[in-house]
């Protein structure tokens, strides 16, 4: 039997050195799930690092992609074969047939869709799991990449946890009807007085793009405030260190390396029925070959709707 991958095999654009391989199955590993995956979406996280934003953790030869949703095909354990998983924690999922350790394998419940299913793990847990930490309740709330899925979730979540007002920062203006339509008030990027301006006066930040923006906000941030850094959208580091506050770093990988796997696992009870009941981008999906379409998608300014890829 043959599996598809995408791999990098050096560090660069994606679009320059992703590449389209075939190869033989791997045997069967005990202790593993075979699943064969249906849907892998396209995030930030999955194509930031073969850029080489992270090699200090992730360096090639790797296959792409950190989420996906599929059914077990083979395993250990008779209970697991046709269930629909989560994937987690094994190799990458921009591939036909994924191999991961049992005990990282999420079930999915009947009620969840595929292509919701499939996105059902990074934005989703990171969002959840900031706004455990830095809960909201009362305050007032500003997020950066709004227009992005995580920025979404979090301004959704917020709102529903009780923050008395969100902002969300976005680049492009064809963002503006669904910001709205969430009664998120928006904040064009390019308008440095108005962020500055807001800064000074909420409470919670939530940042995934660093460079230029998030140093504005950490120089008018007040010194009650918060400002939470998850991502590097702009390609750029900044200085923690603000005029009042030092901003605070979360990333999913780091809290997932120290949590027990029944604790991790059932997080998930809670996430499912948020996921039912949020507003997201409709999905636009790709066949695997299909890749440089998703990634264009993905590239669009003011993009709508989520790539996904058909595996």
């Amino acid at each position: 039997m043959e599996n598809t991958a995408l791999w990098f095999r050096q560090f660069g654009e994606p679009e320059q050195v992703l590449t389209l391989e075939h190869a033989p199955l791997a045997p069967f590993i005990p202790g593993t799930l075979r699943v064969r995956m249906h849907y892998a979406p396209v995030n930030p996280s999955d194509l930031i690092p073969i850029t080489g934003a992270y090699r200090h953790r992730v360096f090639p030869p790797r296959i792409v992609g950190y989420e996906g949703v599929g059914v077990v095909e083979q395993a250990d354990s008779a209970q697991w074969i046709g269930r629909r998983v989560l994937p987690l924690r094994g190799e990458g999922t921009w591939q036909r047939w994924v191999d991961c350790p049992t005990q990282w394998a999420v079930p999915v419940p009947d009620s969840i869709p595929d292509e919701l299913a499939a996105r059902g793990y990074i934005n989703p847990l990171a969002a959840w799991l900031m706004l455990e930490r830095w809960p909201v309740m009362g305050k007032r709330v500003l997020v950066t990449a709004a227009g992005s899925a995580c920025a979404g979730l979090l301004a959704q979540w917020a709102k529903r946890q009780g923050a008395t007002e969100v902002y969300g920062i976005y680049r492009s203006p064809d963002h503006l009807p669904a910001l709205l339509k969430l009664g998120i008030i928006p904040l064009d990027s390019g308008d440095s007085r108005a962020i500055a301006e807001v800064a000074r006066q909420v409470d919670v930040v939530y940042d995934a793009v660093g460079g230029e923006l998030a140093t504005l906000m950490l120089d008018h941030l007040n010194s009650r405030a918060v400002m939470i850094s998850y991502g590097l959208l702009s390609g750029k580091g900044f200085s923690p260190r603000g005029r009042h506050i030092t901003a605070q770093r979360f990333h999913l990988r780091d809290t997932l390396a120290v949590t027990p796997v029944e604790e991790w696992q059932g997080w998930f009870s809670s996430l499912w029925q948020l996921l039912r009941e949020t507003q997201q981008p409709e999905a636009e999906v790709y066949k695997l070959e299909e890749w440089r379409l998703a990634l264009a998608l993905f590239r669009e300014p003011g993009r709508q709707r989520k790539p996904l890829l058909k595996l």
